[in-house]
């Protein structure tokens, strides 16, 4: 066994889970990055994972892995810049154990992130949210579920991964009404509830009468939704709401769309942003500014409170007939 096979378990076991204590997620999001690596680096010398050394992941290779992501598997530059994030990682972790592959691993560092264009804040307006929200058949099931579901997490604007974690206990609907989730970077908060989605989560929570420790959204099998499974069901409504509102049609429903439709309707009803910060569980307010860029009205009624300065358009005059000839000749 080579230097590399070793250097990627210690990465994983002793800097990950026990000096940095990651999360599931950041493990899983490693790993992937780490295994799609290894698998373009074997295929490009020909040799087997456990033989591969840490001279053969050098910055030409790390480099042509990094075009692989883009052209071959068309991965978004985020997407590209995040699997760059967990080779340094790792790299830096191998400088500490083989500083004799200072050099090599330096170069790999010296790999800079890609800058790229952000794009505009997609949210949903409130007549879209309305036929949304009337899409699931409330005779059913499954139906009332998910329109439980669409209301928590448009008033909330909980992350996907919260919403799956959320359990029966997580929900106060008595004095003080709220939700508490556990969310990203180990934050856990607890999100105010309105009139209204109390009132549907009482109506859901006496019908599926689990336990606290049960998930609050389950699957046919009584186990927690997956997110690839709020996904499929978002596309399924999307695509039947559109039917009644062409507008949805042109865009994109995800479970983001809604927490950033959460974000634009406490900004609309002048809640501060960094109370919008604190609601949504973000770590700094500069993430929240994305919302003041987001919407034409904010900035339309912004320039409303402006005082124009007191300017006249020109006119034009047309040339005298005589001179205009002259000229002409």
């Amino acid at each position: 066994m080579s230097l590399l096979a070793p250097t990627v378990e210690a990465f994983f076991t002793e800097r990950l889970l026990t000096q940095r204590q990651a999360s599931q997620r950041t493990v899983a999001a490693y790993r992937d990055a780490l295994r799609l690596l290894i698998g373009f680096a074997c295929q490009r010398t020909g040799r087997a994972p456990s033989r591969l050394d840490i001279a053969d992941l050098d910055a030409r290779l790390v480099s042509a892995f990094l075009t692989h992501l883009e052209t071959d598997r068309h991965n978004s530059v985020r997407t590209r810049n995040a699997r760059l994030a967990a080779i340094h990682s790792l790299f830096r972790f191998a400088a500490l154990r083989h500083p004799e592959h200072a050099e090599l691993i330096q170069r790999v560092l010296a790999i800079p992130s890609k800058r790229y264009e952000r794009v505009e804040v997609c949210f949903l307006n409130p007549g879209e949210v309305e036929v949304l929200l009337e899409t699931p058949d409330r005779s059913t099931w499954i139906g009332r579920r998910d329109h439980t579901l669409l209301v928590l997490a448009i008033q909330t604007g909980l992350r996907v991964s919260e919403l799956t974690g959320l359990t029966c206990g997580d929900l106060h609907v008595g004095s003080g009404p709220h939700v508490r989730c556990h969310g990203k970077g180990r934050k856990d908060r607890a999100t105010p509830l309105t009139t209204q989605t109390i009132a549907v989560l009482r109506a859901w929570l006496h019908e599926r009468a689990g336990a606290p420790a049960d998930p609050l959204f389950p699957s046919r099998r009584d186990g927690p939704l997956s997110t690839d499974a709020i996904e499929w069901l978002l596309d399924k409504y999307a695509l039947a709401a559109a039917k009644h509102c062409p507008s949805l049609g042109a865009k994109k429903l995800t479970p983001h769309v809604l927490r950033h439709t959460c974000a634009m309707n406490l900004l609309h009803a002048g809640v501060d942003i960094s109370v919008i910060a604190l609601w949504l569980g973000h770590e700094s307010v500069q993430t929240t500014q994305i919302y003041l860029h987001a919407d034409l009205t904010l900035k339309e009624r912004a320039l409303s409170r402006t005082a124009p300065p007191n300017i006249r358009p020109g006119r034009y005059r047309p040339p005298d007939a005589l001179l205009a000839f002259l000229e002409s000749l």
